[in-house]
């Protein structure tokens, strides 16, 4: 009889420990329970505002621009050259208005002119010629107001796509697309070497064009096409000088005597 009550008090004592764990366990599901809710109703899944999104990382541009994108960064960079009877391409390579062209443009020529994108004409001078490479620079006597040189340099690969810019049979800035169809090619009948081949559509006047890639970057200085069938006509197969040659060191010496375009 004496242990009856603490019986009772051990049962009670153990009834209220249990109590006690079942309220912590219900007060824990409970808790789980609004923390889901609050979330859910804070994300939006509810009929609740929508809590203010989390910054997001800006996309990564493409490194490819359409042909179209390409033409509008690149055209203000191109010029058209006419020297003599002869008429080529030019595209601006520095801030200072340096035009990067084929050599065999301007050879021999006693009056060189410039026209840039915005129409300002200029008298030009050969600042430096590399007859070698089939690659000269010239320095026009005036500058348009804003001035927009190109981007020099980029990788090369087979198959890459390309974009050319040009002035063929004097349609100025005419726009081709193709891909680079090999490397390290010697022109027809030509002493060039190291050339870039490509697809893409030139045809005389366009000679000292950018080739460019998918960026917008020149790679390469259009110079000469293959010409089998002797009458200066697109056969599928045309050349440029990679940009890096024709940015390295001048040198005398004899220019190809290949289909020059």
């Amino acid at each position: 009889m004496e242990h009856a009550p603490q019986e009772a008090g051990a049962a009670g004592a153990q009834g209220a420990v249990v109590g006690r764990a079942r309220w912590f366990v219900a007060g824990g599901v409970a808790l789980v329970v609004v923390a889901v809710l609050a979330y859910w109703l804070g994300g939006g899944g509810g009929n609740g505002e929508r809590a203010a999104p989390r910054p997001s990382p800006s996309p990564t541009p493409s490194a490819s621009l359409t042909v179209a994108d390409v033409f509008k960064r690149v055209g203000p960079s191109v010029v058209v050259i006419r020297a003599g009877r002869s008429l080529g391409t030019g595209v601006i390579a520095a801030d200072d208005g340096t035009v990067l062209t084929a050599y065999h443009v301007v050879k021999g020529a006693e009056d060189v002119t410039v026209t840039f994108a915005d129409g300002t004409k200029a008298k030009a001078v050969v600042a430096s010629s590399n007859p070698r490479r089939d690659v000269a620079t010239l320095k026009p006597a005036e500058l348009p107001e804003i001035v927009v040189p190109a981007t020099l340099g980029g990788a090369v690969a087979v198959g890459g796509p390309v974009v050319a810019i040009g002035n063929p049979l004097g349609l100025t800035y005419s726009v081709s697309t193709g891909v680079v169809s090999g490397l390290n090619r010697t022109a027809q009948d030509s002493d060039v070497s190291g050339l870039i081949q490509f697809d893409a559509s030139v045809n005389p006047g366009s000679s000292g064009g950018p080739l460019l890639d998918a960026r917008g970057l020149v790679i390469g200085i259009v110079v000469s096409i293959a010409d089998p069938g002797g009458d200066e006509a697109f056969a599928g197969i045309a050349f440029a000088v990679p940009i890096g040659a024709a940015l390295g060191s001048e040198g005398d010496g004899s220019p190809g005597d290949g289909p020059q375009i």
